[in-house]
């Protein structure tokens, strides 16, 4: 039985690339809480460092996750991503320690 994910990503923008990201994130916000299969799609700017961006997202399961990265609004936002980011996105998928907080 598959459970539901929570996804933290993390993309940091290159130098003065940073307002290209955030339109990049923001065309791919709407599609995405729209998904059946999402129940939380929030990206965030880092007050420390504004070149960095993190999404905090809930996924009904990990097959929704890659159900996800397929759709053409996601791999739009990852292709835009490609000459922007000072690294490659990291995404951390977690399991919560307690079970209730779900």
């Amino acid at each position: 039985m598959s459970k539901q994910i929570t996804v933290v990503a993390i993309a940091e923008a290159r130098p003065g690339c940073e307002a290209q990201v955030e339109a990049a994130i923001a065309a791919c916000v709407p599609p995405s809480r729209a998904e059946a299969s999402n129940g939380g799609y929030v990206p965030h700017r880092d007050e420390a460092n504004p070149s960095r961006f993190v999404f905090v997202e809930r996924w009904a399961s990990r097959e929704a996750l890659a159900e996800h990265e397929k759709t053409p609004h996601f791999q739009a936002m990852a292709k835009s991503f490609a000459p922007l980011l000072a690294k490659p996105l990291e995404v951390m998928i977690l399991d919560p320690i307690d079970q209730e907080a779900v």
